[in-house]
């Protein structure tokens, strides 16, 4: 049965640097079988359909490993199919309807958002920012943007999510990636 996916990169095509063109990206996409490949903005954003039985992560190897094929170098790569991105919309702790889009974040990760990671982190001490802990998913609201969020800098250090690969959307794309999945 045939299942849409978002594959979401992290860090390419920031300052010039890992370019990963959006049509190649989709030529890549389609090269594994995938059809009805779109991609959003060039921050690594691909919505696919496929009928494949493979799973998130083994669709995630496989898109890293044929990019890394393509490129010439491996890129981080989380692949989330479209209810998981719906269910994460739903469930947004914050008033996303009243927030702009610069100000309400989601980094997927991985693996598990498991609260002991985070429990050093004293959101007190970055009032009036806040994070709330989902699936697999941390919600940052910065009113100021996620550039000026020291909140988002605490979150996202290395000793924090060491083992996790990390990608942050803002709500906008969140919204996008949903809508992109819905459509066939």
């Amino acid at each position: 049965m045939a299942k849409t996916y978002a594959a979401l990169l992290r860090g390419i095509n920031v300052s010039g640097h890992r370019k990963v063109p959006m049509p190649e990206l989709r030529s890549v996409l389609e090269g594994l079988g995938h059809r009805n490949v779109r991609t959003y903005l060039q921050s690594g954003n691909a919505v696919f359909t496929t009928d494949s039985p493979a799973g998130e992560d083994e669709l995630t190897t496989q898109v890293e490993d044929a990019i890394e094929r393509h490129f010439g170098f491996r890129v981080d790569c989380l692949v989330r199919d479209g209810d998981y991105l719906a269910a994460v919309a739903d469930a947004c702790p914050f008033p996303a309807a009243d927030l702009e889009g610069k100000q309400l974040h989601a980094f997927y990760f991985s693996g598990p958002a498991d609260p002991e990671r985070f429990a050093a982190i004293d959101q007190q001490a970055h009032h009036p920012q806040a994070f709330a802990l989902g699936d697999r998913v941390l919600y940052l609201y910065a009113p100021e943007g996620l550039g000026r969020s020291t909140l988002a800098e605490a979150v996202n250090r290395p000793s924090v999510v060491k083992g996790l690969v990390v990608t942050a959307r803002n709500w906008n794309t969140v919204v996008k990636l949903v809508e992109m999945t819905r459509e066939e």
